[in-house]
């Protein structure tokens, strides 16, 4: 009577096992070392091994040569453990036998030495199948067995054992076996046998074993009889129902070239197919796609069909139809190449703005830091910042002041470090807060800056003097943050003309604050600054509560903004 290809070839050495090398290797050691627990416990898929790895560590303990990694297998103790009749192996299925009446069955044989060999050794497979009264029987001898017992136990689900079962084995984890290593062993037994293959059905098969060698023997010895001895793609297809690996290579190319009647064919072959293992099968090659070295699909689309495929997995799900739910996804799946991938439309930005070079970064905040807005400006379109107006111009508003360049004369100004000083006290009153920069650009013209003593002259009358007196806190502090803390301010009182104002487009003009008597120094540095943050006693007015406008380059979207488009400038300001 011919044997089941999984029984014919079963192990009968840990050399024999396949892809389990760490439990073969600390077991031969175990057994080498005379280093042996009383008990163990192999976890792990249906059909990777367990049971096959209990009997040869059993006939391994009572080979008559001794403990050790490679029993004879020709002594009478090796011979019955091989032929599974040693009366001192006892294997018990935990599925049928697995009430505590059972387990006590098991304990009073504990109690009596071996028959014939040096241990009595127990096998339990599916253990997991035991119930609690029966776990609770098992504890104490399980933990404190004769000198004589062994224990191994087997299980698919070492979740569902109580805690205080896994505490008292030595818990040996069984992988999942790689599929290549399925293939060779499948190539192996074919050529045993004298059958003829196609290596393309036996990788089928593998795959279909899903990590099970038992499975796939199983599945091995099917497609031999239904093949009659030639193992082949067609045969191995039909017999499992599966659609063939080509077909699904030519609707692939179909749907890359868009080529709709194709589509729709394959559609029509497809009703002799269940929906959901075409999908299944759809998605392993588009792994296998990933996966190959000579693979022209970008990762994008191969994501972007894998999402339609679950997408259509869940509709079938809720009992929808399959083949409206296959050529919708199909269908899809061509419509997604019409997306451009994000990567493409960056290298795309990237290439339009290539050369733009940032020459600098101006904020300007309004007292209510709400609703600001970015503005990119290219070196085509480079607007003066901070933008400025003529002294007897009327004022201009701010989202005017923002996006308007006034006419500036074409006089030049001659540059010294305390001009570009006193220009950038201007350019930070501006990002401080653009009416009082306004103001201040308008009546204040520099005149010297020596031995810490910072000279300006004054034009300010009326509504202006009024607005730089209420801000004198804020400007005597940015001048000494700018020129230094010890740095003395020298007002001289100008009239209106005496002294226009030259400003050209490239610098900021230097400009001065008026007062009438010779103590308006000491009068201003008295006066409160409620508009400022800077005040200590603000207190609960909007602009104590302002944040630094320095801190909006913090956030990650304009961070990711300004590293996209490269501008030449970016500028914040507030919705109107």
């Amino acid at each position: 009577m011919s044997l089941a290809l999984a029984r014919k070839y079963r192990p009968a050495t840990f050399d024999d096992l396949i892809g389990q090398e760490a439990v073969s290797q600390t077991l031969s050691q175990a057994l080498d070392g005379k280093r042996l627990s009383h008990a163990y416990l192999f976890s792990g898929l249906r059909g990777s091994g367990k049971t096959s790895t209990a009997r040869i560590f059993a006939k391994a303990l009572l080979c008559q040569k001794g403990e050790n990694s490679h029993p004879c297998g020709i002594c009478p103790n090796c011979t019955m453990a091989s032929e599974n009749s040693h009366m001192d192996i006892i294997e018990m299925d935990a599925a049928s036998n697995r009430g505590i009446d059972d387990i006590k069955d098991l304990i009073e044989h504990t109690k009596y030495k071996p028959s014939l060999a040096r241990y009595k050794i127990f096998i339990i497979d599916e253990v997991h199948m035991l119930t609690p009264q029966a776990f609770n029987a098992l504890l104490k001898t399980l933990e404190e067995p004769p000198d004589f017992v062994k224990f191994i136990l087997a299980t698919t689900d070492p979740l569902k054992l109580p805690a205080t079962i896994l505490s008292r084995t030595q818990h040996f984890r069984f992988k999942k076996i790689p599929q290549p290593l399925i293939l060779k062993h499948l190539e192996h037994i074919l050529d045993l046998e004298k059958v003829g293959y196609e290596r393309e059905a036996l990788d089928i098969i593998a795959r279909s074993g899903a990590g099970s060698l038992r499975d796939s023997l199983t599945l091995l010895d099917q497609a031999i009889v239904y093949s009659k001895n030639f193992v082949d793609v067609a045969t191995v297809t039909n017999m499992l129902g599966i659609i063939e690996p080509g077909l699904l290579e030519a609707l692939l190319s179909s749907i890359m070239n868009k080529n709709t009647p194709q589509i729709l064919a394959f559609i029509k072959t497809a009703t002799e197919y269940e929906a959901e293992m075409i999908l299944d099968e759809f998605t392993l090659y588009l792994k296998e796609l990933l996966l190959d070295e000579k693979n022209t699909f970008s990762p994008m689309i191969i994501e972007r069909f894998f999402r339609i495929l679950a997408e259509s997995k869940h509709l079938l799900s809720l009992g929808s139809d399959g083949e409206f739910v296959l050529s919708l996804a199909l269908f899809k799946m061509m419509e997604a190449l019409e997306l451009r991938d994000i990567d493409t439309m960056i290298r795309g930005l990237e290439q339009e703005l290539k050369g733009v070079e940032v020459s600098q970064i101006i904020v300007t905040t309004p007292e209510t830091p709400l609703n600001h807005e970015v503005t990119v400006i290219t070196e085509n379109d480079i607007v003066p910042a901070p933008l400025i107006q003529k002294p007897n111009s009327t004022p201009l508003s701010q989202s005017n002041a923002v996006d308007t360049e006034m006419p500036i004369p074409a006089t030049p100004i001659q540059h010294s470090p305390a001009n570009t000083l006193f220009e950038k006290l201007v350019a930070k009153l501006y990002d401080r807060d653009y009416d009082l920069g306004a103001c201040f650009e308008r009546n204040i013209i520099f005149e010297n800056f020596i031995d810490k003593e910072l000279t300006w002259g004054s034009m300010a009358e009326g509504e202006d003097k009024k607005i730089l007196t209420t801000h004198w806190g804020l400007i005597s502090h940015f001048v000494q943050d700018i020129f230094g803390v010890d740095t003395k301010i020298t007002n001289i009182a100008k009239k209106k003309g005496d002294t226009p104002p030259s400003i050209g487009k490239e610098s900021v003009q230097e400009l001065a604050l008026v007062h009438e008597d010779a103590d308006a120094t000491s009068m201003i540095e008295e006066v409160e600054m409620k508009s400022s943050c800077i005040a200590p006693d603000a207190g609960e007015t909007e602009a104590a509560k302002e944040k630094d406008p320095s801190t909006l380059f913090d956030e990650p979207m304009i961070k990711e903004a300004i590293a996209l488009f490269d501008p030449k400038k970016v500028r914040i300001k507030r919705n109107a």
